[in-house]
């Protein structure tokens, strides 16, 4: 088949088909690509795209990143329905069917000992944002009168300070809480970097932002303790995400061929 090689995942043979048949990249159906025990996912894209020069440039394009990484994350969602993906780094490529087999021949051990350590689980994403209501503060509180003097001026500055100060201590002591607790429900969790806002889109202070490995079977009371952990205090925000393939777990990367 002309063309390269788009690899999105590495995962045991499966017979299952995929869930609302994803396109993939380029539009190209994926496919399974087995070798000894093991099948690469792929699709075949055209080489004015992805080959090394023309996609150094597509990787500079946000909206065809964009587009690119909504189709790879199609076919990861709809192999994670059916079995364990191993995802690969987006846009890796190989030459042709035989580069993929060099690379499931090359890295076997280290796939077949991921596979077996996260078969049949899943990941779930956490995260705790630090937002005020500004509107229920607003109702809440009483119209803040006219400083009569810079004294009086200074003293509304602290206690406006205090106020916000013990709603940071209680939305970490929450997130800290909300964290022990899901950690103890699950195999294995990662402590990622907080989101910086300006770059998620998202509002509020990121103040937990965690990934969970949870046994599939077991994903039901997952989810159903973080809606029973979500806090009343004001201002915080519980954000639950996935189930996904477990990203945060893999330890595998992809590896475009020279």
């Amino acid at each position: 088949m002309n063309g390269l090689r788009y690899v999105y995942a590495v995962c045991r043979p499966f017979h299952a088909a995929l869930e609302d048949g994803p396109a993939g990249v380029a539009g190209v159906p994926p496919r399974q690509l087995a070798h000894d025990g093991l099948v690469a996912v792929v699709s075949t894209v055209p080489e004015r795209d992805f080959a090394e020069e023309p996609l150094r440039a597509h990787l500079e394009d946000l909206d065809w990143l964009a587009a690119t990484a909504r189709a790879h994350q199609g076919v990861v969602d709809a192999l994670t329905a059916v079995t364990t993906p191993l995802p690969l780094r987006l846009a890796t490529v190989f030459r042709d069917d035989s580069g993929v087999r060099a690379m499931l021949q090359e890295r076997a051990d280290d796939f077949h000992r991921a596979l077996d350590r996260l078969d049949g689980r899943v990941e779930w994403g956490v995260k705790v944002y630090a937002q005020p209501d500004r509107t229920e503060e607003n109702e809440r509180a009483p119209e803040p009168r006219k400083p009569v003097s810079g004294r009086d001026y200074l003293r509304q500055r602290r206690v406006r300070q205090h106020a916000h100060e013990e709603m940071r201590e209680n939305t970490e002591r929450f997130a800290h809480r909300l964290h022990e607790t899901l950690a103890g429900r699950a195999e294995d969790f990662r402590l990622h970097a907080p989101q910086n806002p300006a770059l998620s889109g998202t509002s509020g202070r990121n103040v937990l932002n965690a990934a969970y490995l949870v046994p599939r079977s077991e994903s039901e009371a997952f989810v159903a303790k973080v809606g029973q952990e979500k806090s009343g205090i004001p201002g915080v925000r519980v954000e639950l995400t996935g189930p996904w393939a477990a990203y945060s777990f893999s330890g595998v990367e992809g590896r475009e061929e020279p």
